[in-house]
């Protein structure tokens, strides 16, 4: 439905989008994800009609919308502050888009009656929109968007200003309300547990370029580099060299690993580096071909288990593992990893 092709755009004379393309497929969330200044909101203003590439091509259906202004593309649009009319209650707040369009009052009443139960706000319809906390705003903004029925909703940052449980919260009440409409959307965001409860597809955008993109548990379990794994927090990443090919095997300062590639093995004598997850160590090895042995020095329980911190040497003063069993500060203990857990990357962000 929404085609985005080769979109190019500067800031202060530096490249902040390099010809960024993808789609929008009906009824899908896409999440548009990168930390602060990846262009994340710059490329929806694009898309919206309220900024202009330097090059590049918006489509809908095919049709260029360069000379579409931003009133006529029938976007929806969300922002992190929400722009409620503080004078008006809920739901003129929610018809404002309507009345706008010269839609006849009857038919005004009657979609701003279903959107209102779609967000499950029937028993806020004439509260002020001041006397509502951030959350229910949050959902009045969303009907507001909705209303008219747009083609393309994109929400920018729409849960940044709240607190992290009731971010969980509602990011599940809007991947809700998303599904039901069958709107597709763009969601705009820096933290990766949101956009993992939202998107039906992740593009991961890094200095200016889709560094990664594909359904949320592929970036779990296949990062395409060092800069995506860092990005999510993944675990343990530890450089190294490769002596063997097969098995991979690979000389690093936690000693001789052996390991595996996702994509093409590297080759012999090409440095890597492998990435040990947390929560794929084994606790007290009798055996295991990757044993590694630390000083614990903090832990934090987390559950149903451990995150314990271990000094392996003077190189490796933190690394961590999620163990099912306390640890005491200044055990030496030992964890293995079964040769399929350790996964090679690329060091670059190629």
């Amino acid at each position: 439905m929404l085609e985005i092709k080769n979109i190019t755009k500067s800031y202060q004379g530096k490249p902040l989008l390099r010809e960024i393309s993808f789609d929008v497929k009906e009824s899908e969330t896409v999440c548009l994800l990168g930390p602060s200044g990846s262009g994340k909101s710059t490329l929806l203003r694009i898309i919206a009609g309220l900024e202009e590439p330097e090059g590049g091509a918006v489509l809908w259906k095919s049709m260029d919308l360069c000379e579409t202004p931003a009133h006529q593309r029938k976007f929806g649009l969300m922002f992190q502050d929400y722009a409620l009319f503080p004078h008006r209650n809920v739901s003129e707040n929610i018809a404002f888009g309507l009345r706008m369009q010269n839609i006849p009052k009857p038919e005004i009443s009657q979609r701003v009656d279903d959107i209102l139960g779609t967000i499950n706000m029937r028993s806020f319809a004439d509260r002020k929109v001041t006397e509502l906390s951030g959350g229910e705003q949050q959902r009045v903004a969303l009907g507001r968007a909705l209303a008219p029925e747009p083609r393309l909703v994109m929400l920018d940052e729409p849960l940044g200003a709240l607190d992290r449980t009731l971010r969980e919260q509602l990011s599940q009440e809007l991947r809700r309300i998303l599904r039901e409409t069958k709107v597709p959307a763009i969601y705009v965001t820096h933290d990766q547990e949101e956009a993992f409860a939202i998107a039906d597809r992740l593009l991961l955008l890094h200095d200016g370029v889709i560094l990664q993109s594909g359904k949320p548990h592929e970036f779990y379990h296949h990062p395409r580099n060092v800069w995506v794994a860092k990005f999510f927090g993944l675990g343990n990443l530890i450089s190294g060299k490769v002596i063997e090919k097969s098995p991979l095997t690979v000389i690093t300062k936690l000693g001789t690993i052996q390991a595996h590639c996702n994509s093409q093995e590297p080759e012999k004598g090409q440095n890597i580096a492998l990435l040990f997850r947390p929560n794929h160590a084994i606790y007290n090895p009798k055996h295991g071909t990757n044993k590694i042995h630390g000083e614990v020095i903090d832990q934090v329980f987390q559950g149903e288990m451990y995150r314990i911190t271990l000094k392996i040497n003077a190189d490796i003063p933190n690394f961590q593992v999620m163990l099912p069993e306390p640890a005491r500060f200044g055990d030496k203990i030992s964890v293995t990893y079964h040769e399929t857990d350790v996964l090679c990357l690329k060091n670059g962000e190629g």
